[in-house]
Order: structure tokens, then C-alpha cells, then sequence
């Protein structure tokens, strides 16, 4: 086997990870750009690595490791430095990688139970900012509404693939814990905007996560018509 091949098949196997929890995306790329489609699969998958980071298992120290071990990769970056197969894509662009490597020290945090959906969203926001500023450098155009429709989708993310303390106090209070889930579900889905101001591929991405949420199930997949539907929409927008 050919370095090169050897190259492709690692890097397509964290690509392939973030495909089988979004393979609705198959539909929405039709939307995105063509000289934007490669970078941004791999942008998401690079996020999935570090959320994963920090929001899975029942012990934070291995997640924590990881992500010091990704803050050093990302100082590499600018440098021309790079070990993780998803830099063989994300590397070379102008980007920010050093603020996004410092904004990883907030991640644990937020593994805590939020006290509220204030609290839900202030643990997000350092990270969340830097995430806005590396998509607007990625993929280009205006968005001043980005780092709300960011936040919005690192809560559906933990909400779907880490739901153990995803609601908050409040909602739990409120609710009960047999139906907290549900009620954040629907909390969240009521604050996504189909016309925010994001980036193109954030947008779609944004469309099917509200669809998922709408339907009641976050980390359902939604079917080809709805999603569809739904990005054709935020495409427009």
C-alpha cells in the first residue's frame, strides 16, 4: 500500500465517523460550494474529535489529555507541523489554529450540568467565538449571528451524542427527569433561525439539526424529503 492511499483511508475514517452521525449531509453539500465541500466535512469532523473529547466518557481525564494533545497539534499547524490525518486538509489555510488551540482549555467545563439555558450557552461562548472566527476564515462571507447558531450547535451535539447532563438544572426542575430531555429538545429547537447569519455549511448544518430536534429525536437522522426541504431553505437564506 502507497503512503498516499495509507494517507487517504486515515483521513477518511474520521470524515466517515462524522458522515455516519450526519448522513443527511449527503443532500445538503449539494449547497455548499464546491471549493468549500472537502474543507468543510473536515472542519466538522475535526470538531467532532474535540467535543468527543470533552464530553465523553464518565472519567474527564482521558478527554482532557486528548485535547491538550490537539491544542499542541493545532500550535503546529501555522508552523507547518502537522501528525492528525485532518490536517492534510484543514493545515494550509490562513486560519486561526493557535486561538482555537487556547480556546480548548474551556471545553471541560462544560461537561457540568448548566444551571440554566443562560448557563448552557455561557459555558459554550469562548469556544464558540473562536469556532465563528475559523469558519468565517474557512469559508468566507458575513456572520454576525455566528456564534449564537455555533452555540446552538455544540448544545445539539452534546445534547444528541452526550445526553447525560445536557439539560439543564432548571429544565430538570421544572420538567422532571423523565421528561427533561424532551423539553430541552424542544427549548433548543425553538431558538435555531433557518436565516442566521453563519456561513453557508454551518447554516445547513444548523437546518438539519433544528429538523432533527422539531421531530423530537436529536440524534435521529432526518429523512431524504425533510432534509432536503430544510437546506434548500437555509441555503436561500
Amino acid at each position: 500500500m502507497s503512503e498516499s492511499v495509507s494517507k487517504n483511508e486515515a483521513i477518511g475514517s474520521f470524515i466517515d465517523k462524522w458522515r455516519a452521525r450526519w448522513p443527511e449531509w449527503a443532500i445538503a453539500e449539494v449547497f455548499v460550494p464546491r471549493e468549500h465541500r472537502d474543507p468543510a466535512v473536515a472542519w466538522m469532523a475535526l470538531l467532532q474529535e474535540l467535543t468527543d473529547a470533552a464530553w465523553g466518557g464518565s472519567d474527564p481525564r482521558p478527554g482532557e489529555a486528548k485535547l491538550g494533545w490537539w491544542a499542541e497539534e493545532l500550535h503546529g499547524w501555522p508552523r507547518g507541523i502537522r501528525r492528525h490525518p485532518l490536517g492534510q486538509v484543514l493545515q494550509k489555510f490562513p486560519v486561526a489554529w493557535g486561538q482555537l488551540a487556547g480556546s480548548l482549555s474551556s471545553l471541560p467545563g462544560s461537561r457540568e450540568r448548566p444551571v440554566d439555558v443562560e448557563d448552557a450557552f455561557a459555558q459554550l461562548r469562548g469556544f464558540a467565538e473562536t469556532v465563528a472566527v475559523v469558519e468565517q476564515a474557512l469559508f468566507g462571507g458575513s456572520a454576525p449571528d455566528a456564534v449564537g447558531v455555533v452555540t446552538l450547535g455544540l448544545l445539539h451535539q452534546r445534547l444528541a451524542h452526550h445526553p447525560g447532563d445536557a439539560a439543564p438544572l432548571q429544565v430538570l426542575a421544572q420538567a422532571g427527569e423523565g421528561t427533561a430531555i424532551a423539553e430541552w429538545t424542544r427549548q433548543l429547537a425553538s431558538r435555531f433561525s433557518t436565516r442566521s447569519g453563519a456561513t453557508q455549511p454551518r447554516r445547513l448544518l444548523a437546518a438539519l439539526a433544528q429538523a432533527r430536534l422539531r421531530r423530537g429525536e436529536a440524534v435521529r437522522p432526518v429523512p431524504a424529503l425533510p432534509a432536503l426541504w430544510a437546506t434548500w431553505r437555509a441555503a436561500r437564506g
